[in-house]
């Protein structure tokens, strides 16, 4: 899911950051059998990640019917099947992550802020049930799509879990607060099992937003600002926040004033404090239509135009539902192709 800083997703994350954690040194610490159709044990293998995402208790499954055991990101044990067929996702970030594995979902649900699903996984969702609004499935609609594996992302109301959970049992949340998105999606491969595709997906990632930083001449190790504006005002978005991350792994650096690890953004700011989006470069991204509107009013104002990337014309408008969610390979691909178009050499 996205970063997003309302009081509801402030009292929800702060509520599971404890379980998060616990759940964590579980994925590390402990395991638990898996069996195949056989019904034997398989051995132990290790967690998948280091926190967070659905961790492999077990290898486990022979295919057909064999089940296995994993670990959501709350650390709860939960059987699924070995080779799911059947996969509704209730993100993007899930949605992202099974089509950057080659697995098509029998349903999604719309992008954050959006009536639809996100603009940049449209032409690979043709045809596919929307079954709600992010985090928000219809039961009736999941209930349709027959699912054998459900997809959670950071999903925390105990009481649509076990609605979900009364459909298939198999329902994993996928992310927790603290993860980043190359956890989270090494988790979920897990999950598909598909975790060595999932790794080899980072490493051509890793490769490809290192040759892509080394590509950008005269901005190689620039300053990028990364924000989104709010109806309220600009949040600028912390240093492990998903495209910041994909930036840093380019080489990119951080404006000093926002310098800060973390993985969420900023309260908004007033016009007062406006210079603190201010750097090399500026990349605006908005989800509403409010925001929409409150960043081109503010366009007009002196406090504005005396950014120096607006003055040195180096502010780039970006699609808030890839820069300012939590993110996966193919989200991660379009923040590449951003960065790259505007700041390689011409």
């Amino acid at each position: 899911m996205s970063t997003d800083q309302s009081p509801l997703h402030l009292a929800r994350r702060r509520a599971v950051q404890a379980l998060a954690a616990t759940g964590a040194a579980a994925l590390l610490l402990s395991g638990c059998g898996s069996s195949g159709p056989s019904g034997k044990g398989s051995s132990d293998k290790g967690a998948a990640s280091a926190s967070g995402g659905p961790a492999a208790d077990a290898a486990g499954g022979n295919g057909g019917g064999g089940k296995r055991t994993v670990k959501d990101a709350t650390g709860k044990a939960v059987e699924i099947p070995a080779e799911p067929k059947r996969i509704v996702t209730l993100t993007q970030e899930d949605l992202d992550a099974v089509l950057a594995l080659g697995v098509k979902p029998v349903g999604i649900t719309n992008g954050q802020g959006l009536n639809e699903p996100p603009a940049y996984l449209k032409d690979k969702v043709q045809g596919i049930p929307v079954v709600g609004n992010l985090l928000q499935p219809v039961m009736d609609k999941v209930i349709a799509a027959k699912p054998d594996l459900i997809l959670a992302g950071d999903m925390q109301d105990e009481q649509m879990l076990k609605q979900l959970r009364e459909i298939t049992p198999a329902t994993l949340v996928t992310m927790a607060p603290t993860d980043d998105w190359k956890l989270s999606f090494r988790g979920i491969g897990n999950a598909v099992n598909k975790l060595e595709q999932a790794n080899k997906v980072i490493g051509d990632y890793d490769a490809k937003a290192a040759k892509a930083g080394a590509e950008l001449g005269a901005n190689k190790g620039a300053a990028v600002s990364i924000v989104r504006w709010n109806p309220t005002g600009p949040s600028w978005m912390e240093k492990k926040q998903f495209a910041s991350g994909v930036a840093l792994d380019m080489g990119l650096t951080r404006p000093k004033t926002q310098d800060k690890d973390g993985n969420a953004h900023t309260p908004a700011l007033s016009l007062e404090k406006i210079n603190e989006i201010d750097g090399d470069w500026l990349f605006l991204s908005t989800l509403t239509d409010d925001g929409k509107a409150a960043l081109k009013d503010v366009q007009s104002k002196p406090a504005y135009q005396e950014l120096g990337a607006v003055k040195n014309n180096r502010t780039v408008t970006v699609d808030g539902s890839v820069w300012s969610t939590r993110g996966g390979p193919l989200a991660a691909d379009v923040v590449i192709g951003d960065i790259g178009k505007a700041l390689g050499a011409k």
